[in-house]
C-alpha cells in the first residue's frame, strides 16, 4: 500500500504513524505544502494523511496552497481513497464535505479525554476503542459534522472531536499521534498559545508524563491497523 501525507508546517509531522508505516512495509510520500510542492497524480497512492497545522482552513490569502488542498481533498474522497484527517486536516475535510468550521468557544490544548458517541460505539470501528480515553489536543477551531457522517466523540470542552464516513473516512480533531518529540516542537513553536486558559495546560504539564503518550500512540495504532483492513474487506 502506498501512503501520501499533506504536511502544512515543518513541526507538524507524522508522528508514531510514520513508524507504523514502516513497522508495516508501506510505502511514503510527502507534499510539504509550507514548502509550495506540487501535489501528486490521484492515482498514485490509496491512503491520504492530512495532517494538522496552526492556520484556519479560511486562511487562503496566507495560504493559498489551501485551494488546491481542498480540491485534492475532495478528489481522493471520489476516488474512494483511504482519507485520515488529524486537527486541521479533520477540518479540511469536513469543509470540503459540506461542513461548517468555526472558532471553538474554548481553545483546547493539552491531555483532556475524549467519550465516543453511542453512533460510534456501534460501529466496527468504535467497538475496538474504550469508551472513553484520554488523547492530545491543540485547536481553537471545530467543526460541524458532514452529512452521512458518524458523529464520533466529544471532550467538555469542543462538542464535535471526531466523524466517521463508511469506515474509510475518518476526521479526529485531537492528535494520537503525538510524541514527546512533536509534543515539544509545537510547545516551542506555538508557545505564545499557552495562557493559562480554563482548557489550556503548560508545556510542563503537557510534557510531564511520557506514558500518556504511549498509550495515545498505542490507540493511533489499533486505528490505523482498523483503517487498513478497509482495503482488503
Amino acid at each position: 500500500m502506498h501512503i501520501h501525507y499533506l504536511q502544512h508546517v515543518p513541526f507538524e509531522g507524522l508522528g508514531c504513524i510514520e513508524a507504523w508505516i514502516e513497522k508495516h512495509e508501506h510505502t511514503l510520500s510527502a507534499t510539504h505544502l509550507y514548502n509550495e510542492e506540487p501535489l501528486p497524480k490521484i492515482n498514485s497512492f490509496d491512503w491520504l494523511i492530512v495532517m494538522g497545522g496552526p492556520m484556519s482552513v479560511t486562511d487562503i490569502t496566507t495560504h493559498p496552497w489551501l485551494i488546491k488542498e481542498k480540491a485534492f481533498i475532495r478528489q481522493a474522497i471520489d476516488e474512494k481513497k483511504i482519507v485520515l484527517g488529524i486537527c486541521l486536516g479533520a477540518q479540511l475535510i469536513a469543509e470540503v464535505l459540506g461542513a461548517t468550521i468555526s472558532r471553538n468557544t474554548h481553545k483546547e490544548i493539552g491531555w483532556f479525554p475524549v467519550q465516543l458517541s453511542e453512533q460510534a460505539k456501534i460501529t466496527a470501528l468504535g467497538a475496538t476503542l474504550l469508551p472513553e480515553f484520554s488523547v492530545f489536543h491543540w485547536h481553537g477551531d471545530t467543526f460541524s459534522i458532514p452529512d452521512n457522517a458518524v458523529p464520533f466523540a466529544s471532550s467538555s470542552a469542543c462538542k464535535n472531536q471526531a466523524f466517521l464516513i463508511k469506515e474509510r473516512i475518518l476526521g479526529l480533531q485531537f492528535h494520537l499521534e503525538t510524541t514527546p518529540k512533536s509534543a515539544l516542537n509545537l510547545a516551542i513553536h506555538c508557545e505564545s498559545e499557552l495562557d493559562n486558559s480554563l482548557y489550556i495546560q503548560s508545556a510542563e504539564e503537557i510534557l510531564s508524563q511520557p506514558e500518556r503518550f504511549k498509550r495515545s500512540n498505542e490507540i493511533m495504532n489499533s486505528i490505523l491497523d482498523f483503517l487498513e483492513k478497509t482495503l482488503t474487506r
